[in-house]
């Protein structure tokens, strides 16, 4: 299944604004996150286990034990962003 990937903030200006990314039915948030970590350094240290950050599947807030739907948007952010 596909989702499109946000990255917001410090995220967004360590490894750009997102995109697509195929993932197995039944992903859930915590597991595109290591699959992410193992894209390139960039990726995994902007996006480490211990590294606090906010996730919103289709613009709500969500726990990263939330299964990610087909066709959904995930959005990283850090837990503070400017406006």
């Amino acid at each position: 299944m596909k989702v499109t990937l946000k990255f917001f903030a410090s995220l967004r200006e360590a490894l750009g604004a997102g995109g697509a990314l195929d993932v197995p039915d039944g992903t859930t948030v915590a597991e595109v996150r290591r699959l992410l970590q193992g894209r390139d350094a960039a990726h995994a240290q902007a996006l480490a286990n211990g590294r606090a950050l906010r996730c919103a599947l289709n613009q709500v807030l969500c726990a990263e034990s939330a299964v990610v739907p087909d066709g959904a948007e995930l959005a990283f952010f850090p837990p503070v962003t400017g406006g």
